[in-house]
């Protein structure tokens, strides 16, 4: 497990990686703008559903970084198998 302070460190570049894709996401929906330039990448109109998936997976990992750096642990999938008796 990473430390408290590699936690932190990771926070808050997922914390600042999800307020750049909120701000493109943003400028697209607004009209303010026909393409959005986010580093690298040049971004339309069609790109939004690509952007919106970004976006949760983003506020998902800032979500998970919180609960380790606060003591908690990763969420785990489990499956609930439905029983006929």
């Amino acid at each position: 497990m990473a430390s408290k302070t590699e936690i932190t460190a990771r926070l808050e570049f997922w914390r600042e990686a999800l307020k750049a894709l909120r701000k493109a996401y943003l400028a697209l929906l607004d009209g303010e703008v026909k393409s959005y330039k986010l580093r690298d990448r040049e971004l339309t109109m069609l790109d939004m559903p690509s952007l919106i998936k970004e976006i949760k997976e983003a506020e998902q990992k800032v979500d998970e970084l919180e609960a380790l750096k606060s003591g908690g642990k990763l969420r785990k999938a489990v499956a609930v198998v439905p029983r006929d008796w």
